[in-house]
């Protein structure tokens, strides 16, 4: 066993951070893991982590390696945001951590998953940290790419890539850590492009499998204008019907147990002024996080439908390269008969261009409505 099992489809990156740990001289106070969604960054980040606190580099099965990896070691902290950027008061509480010597482990580990929504003067309140490393400190930040990441921090870490890993590799971890049927793991692995998060959540949520074949079949059905503005509004429905289900629950709870913490009285029709502050800025906290939520929702609704096409163009092509949706070959062989490469390719340019204005906070139904009057069928 070792911390680094998760870490599927990584064997360059795997040798790199794991000589960092057993070679003296190869270690560096700053790190900057880089991969496509679901390549695991998170995970090979909390292997690293976990492997610089183990007393034999990575045995798994310790007590350093275990607690780090479940998030509870004195000496790691993991610090994911749920809301739209990492804020320069986290930014500026972290250098303070970071001149801490470690309490119980050989390093303090830092792990930023979201490097990427660092704001620049988040960025630049980190800099200092990174410039004038303290000893037995290491900072292990994530980004999808280099240019994710700005550049001030990214000339100061080392950089590590990471790939997409293969479908068999996503398949094999699905069966063995989670005890997913063979064939559904292929399934799920191949429809989430590879994505580990999203192939364990497709093979073992119906609903997200009903959803995704929803949006799938909307490649089909845009023959008009009005199919576009319907098709668009689905997508942005679908979104926050999913964000409003996987929220309303999580928000209540933690608003009852921020009155307990408070020692509020919860029958009481006004709180203390004190207690309003709080929960004021804890809805606030919940509003951001339920918008991030909504637009992770609509981009992996538009890579499910970006799969369509990118499948019709492989069949086009007659390229020997794996479907994404075997599963549906007929709807793709028909998208294939009735479109040109050269549309096929502009309706992927379309929703590429709709990820990109929704990431730079477009209103997302407009962005939707757009791209589906660019997929409509050639009549």
């Amino acid at each position: 066993m070792s911390v680094w099992d998760d870490v599927i489809g990584q064997e360059s990156a795997v040798a790199t951070l794991d000589r960092a740990v057993t070679e003296p001289g190869s270690m560096t106070h700053a790190w900057l893991l880089t991969g496509p969604p679901g390549s695991g960054r998170s995970v090979a980040a909390k292997a690293f982590a976990a492997a610089l606190q183990c007393p034999d580099g990575g045995c798994g099965t310790c007590r350093e390696c275990r607690t780090a990896l479940e998030g509870t070691h004195a000496d790691v902290d993991v610090i994911a945001t749920e809301g739209l950027t990492l804020t320069v008061k986290l930014a500026r509480e972290l250098v303070l951590l970071a001149a801490r010597r470690p309490s119980l482990g050989r390093w303090r580990v830092i792990v930023i998953e979201d490097a990427d929504r660092l704001h620049e003067r988040a960025a630049d309140a980190l800099l200092k940290a990174l410039e004038e490393p303290v000893a037995r400190t290491v900072w292990i930040l994530c980004a999808p790419s280099l240019e994710d990441v700005i550049i001030t921090i990214r000339s100061r870490s080392r950089h590590v890539r990471l790939r997409t890993p293969p479908v068999e590799a996503v398949a094999a971890l699905l069966v063995r850590r989670d005890g997913i049927d063979p064939a559904m793991a292929t399934f799920a692995a191949r429809a989430a492009q590879c994505h580990v998060g999203l192939a364990r959540r497709l093979a073992r949520d119906e609903g997200a499998r009903n959803r995704r074949h929803e949006v799938i079949q909307l490649a089909a059905k845009i023959r008009s204008v009005g199919d576009a503005v319907g098709a668009a509004s689905d997508l942005d429905s679908i979104a926050k019907e999913e964000a409003g289900a996987a929220s309303t629950e999580r928000d209540v709870s933690e608003k009852a147990r921020l009155l307990e913490i408070l020692g509020a009285d919860l029958s009481a029709r006004v709180q203390p002024p004190h207690v309003r502050a709080q929960v004021s800025a804890l809805e606030k906290e919940q509003k951001t996080r339920a918008t991030r939520f909504v637009c992770d929702v609509i981009d992996r609704s538009l890579m499910d439908l970006l799969s369509v096409y990118r499948d019709a163009l492989v069949v086009h092509t007659g390229a020997s390269i794996g479907l994404v949706n075997q599963d549906m070959i007929e709807q793709v062989r028909q998208l294939a008969r009735v479109m040109s490469p050269e549309q096929l390719l502009g309706c992927m340019d379309a929703i590429g261009t709709a990820r990109e204005r929704i990431d730079a906070n477009v209103n997302s139904l407009l962005a939707l409505e757009a791209m589906a009057i660019s997929l409509q069928l050639a009549r």
